[in-house]
């Protein structure tokens, strides 16, 4: 669908998207940053999978704050909702840390190239998952 189109028809969801862009935006620089800065720091003495496992706890908390606050906007429901935007992004943060295996112990890729590709995918995948998912509202899925 056309983005001027989606504007014209449904200027909430047209929003909702934009918001969302900004939100995986900023996400995508967080967790990229991070694990950047922190493989930098010490990735090179240790394993940069468990690095992995560590900034990607902290960026699901983030995405989790500004998609409740900033593009959802949902009330209540803080568990439920954590826990499912943890599910969608654990599926993600795991094809992640497969990915990220497979190109830097398979294909030779540098560690943090390799992030930024899969972080790439990942936020497209996400979209779906949190709005079908994690921050559906009652009514959508009835």
């Amino acid at each position: 669908m056309k983005l001027l189109e989606l504007y014209r028809r449904n200027r909430p969801e047209f929003f909702r998207i934009v918001r969302y862009l900004i939100v995986g935006g900023w996400n995508t620089l967080f967790g990229v940053g991070l694990y950047t800065l922190v493989y930098e720091l010490w990735g090179t003495r240790t394993n940069y999978l468990g690095w992995a496992v560590a900034v990607n706890i902290l960026a699901i908390t983030n995405a989790y704050l500004c998609y409740k606050f900033f593009v959802f906007r949902t009330k209540g429901n803080y568990l439920r909702e954590y826990l499912k935007c943890c599910t969608v992004y654990g599926a993600g943060a795991l094809l992640g840390m497969g990915g990220l295996f497979l190109l830097v112990s398979g294909a030779g890729m540098n560690p943090v190239w390799a992030n930024f590709l899969l972080t790439g995918i990942t936020v497209v995948l996400s979209y779906f998952g949190h709005r079908y998912f994690s921050f559906r509202r009652r009514r959508e899925h009835e």
